[in-house]
């Protein structure tokens, strides 16, 4: 297993930079970010579960509420948002009221929605979770539906996407490309994306597609795949940085490690370990890595070293993950999860 824990010198590194972490968070509502990224709406419909069908041997729910979240690379859209970023987004949806429903929600956070395309022949990849519960009993997850197409990207959508990327991209700070495998990402817009020079990449599969791009934010598992290293301890972590790094031509590679914290690899030959922050209250990892990205894109922004934006990164993951579903956190937040951290 890799151990990096919390431990007086990490404490006291952190208490040394607190009031410098809080001012990046202050310049937070400063950055301009282009985000690219194939986009998902999280639908979450729960009931109380009535009795038994008559039809087949099914429970059949009474509705009780639904909630629909963005999710995907739509969640990294909102990450941003909600930690008070500029933020313009690229990506596709169909014609449909999922695809409506994200749009607006991405217009209540003030999100610019111009780069959105409607796709009429594909519908917007949609997850929706049913979960039931009884009269005295906890809720649970039942059964997941998720809506989506396999078919190509149409050459029309993919031009008119990677035009967008284009023309915005000079008046971004940074591109950030979350590519959940779902078609927005040809060779075309990763091209476009990649004319920045601050393009930070979460791609869970072809990694060296987005070669030269400046961060690479895989978890594990992707780092495992995307080097063939199977990674089990510190030295194994190692290489398969050194690997990454040297497939990828990036600045940086950060591999985060769920409860063993995170790893930052560079070019110059240095290594940045950074613990987890919290091991204990973890209900959902869902869309952490999208906040890593996220937070990390925004530190970098305002000018945090990389130790500071990793830092940043991983407060922020360390509160997504208390949350169940995929999650958001917040400026306000982020500060008082550091005070209380470094109260311990």
């Amino acid at each position: 297993m890799i151990q990096y824990s919390l431990d007086r010198d990490v404490l006291q590194r952190l208490r040394d930079a607190q009031n410098g972490l809080e001012a990046i968070l202050d310049r937070f509502p400063e950055a301009r970010v282009l985000v690219a990224g194939d986009l998902t709406l999280d639908e979450f419909l729960t009931g109380e579960v009535e009795r038994i069908s008559r039809e087949a041997p099914v429970a059949i729910l009474r509705h009780e509420s639904t909630r629909q979240i963005p999710g995907g690379g739509a969640n990294a859209v909102y990450n941003l948002a909600k930690l008070g970023a500029q933020v313009t987004v690229a990506g596709t949806i169909g014609a449909d009221s999922q695809g409506e429903a994200l749009r607006s929600i991405f217009a209540a956070a003030g999100i610019d929605t111009s780069g959105i395309v409607v796709d009429r022949d594909r519908p917007t990849v949609t997850k929706t979770r049913i979960s039931g519960h009884a009269r005295q009993s906890v809720t649970q997850q039942m059964v997941r539906v998720d809506r989506k197409s396999d078919a190509p990207m149409p050459a029309a959508i993919d031009r008119e996407l990677a035009a967008f990327l284009s023309s915005r991209v000079a008046g971004a700070d940074a591109v950030v490309c979350s590519d959940y495998g779902d078609g927005v990402f040809s060779a075309a817009a990763i091209a476009a994306a990649l004319e920045h020079p601050r393009t930070i990449v979460d791609a869970q599969t072809g990694l060296e597609r987005y070669r030269g791009a400046t961060v690479f934010t895989p978890n594990l598992p992707e780092a495992e795949l995307a080097s063939g290293v199977a990674i089990v301890d510190a030295a194994s972590l190692q290489r398969a940085g050194e690997i990454l790094l040297e497939r990828t031509e990036a600045s940086y590679i950060l591999i985060t490690c769920g409860g063993d914290g995170m790893a930052l690899f560079d070019r110059q030959g240095e290594t940045h370990h950074v613990p987890a922050f919290n091991r204990t209250d973890v209900f959902d990892v869902t869309g952490a890595g999208d906040t890593v990205a996220a937070t990390l894109t925004l530190a970098m922004c305002c000018g945090a070293t990389m130790w500071e934006a990793i830092v940043l990164g991983n407060l922020a993951a360390s509160l997504v993950v208390r949350q169940f579903g995929t999650a958001t956190t917040s400026i306000v937040d982020m500060k008082a999860a550091l005070t209380a951290l470094l109260e311990e």
